[in-house]
């Protein structure tokens, strides 16, 4: 008996690449705000759908869709994307959960 080899096949339900989340003291348009100066500056990403509580943003580099929702004193962030944590696109998501203070007084980290 002779194995045949299958094709692979994808999993339309896994194309989300990598998930990040943060809490931060900072209010949601406040997040919102920095999100899209860090991710038109660094990434080149234009905003695509807006909502109350997130955006998406899409360029070469891939898309990003981020959520935020406030949970009493903290803010709660996450960004999903279409790509490996290794792309350029995972490096400026990093970067944006970095500037988010976990608490007032917190300073930003590169």
């Amino acid at each position: 008996m002779r194995a045949v080899a299958r094709p692979l096949t994808v999993d339309e339900s896994v194309l989300e690449m990598a998930d990040y989340e943060r809490s931060t003291v900072l209010p949601i348009r406040e997040v919102l705000r920095l999100a899209g100066e860090i991710f038109t500056e660094r990434a080149e990403l234009a905003t695509g759908e807006e909502s109350a509580h997130g955006a998406t943003y899409s360029g070469a580099e891939g898309t990003v869709s981020l959520e935020v929702h406030r949970h009493g004193p903290s803010t709660v962030v996450t960004a999903r994307t279409d790509r490996l944590r290794t792309s350029k696109l995972d490096i400026v998501v990093r970067h944006l959960m970095n500037q988010l203070p976990y608490q007032w007084g917190d300073p930003p980290r590169e």
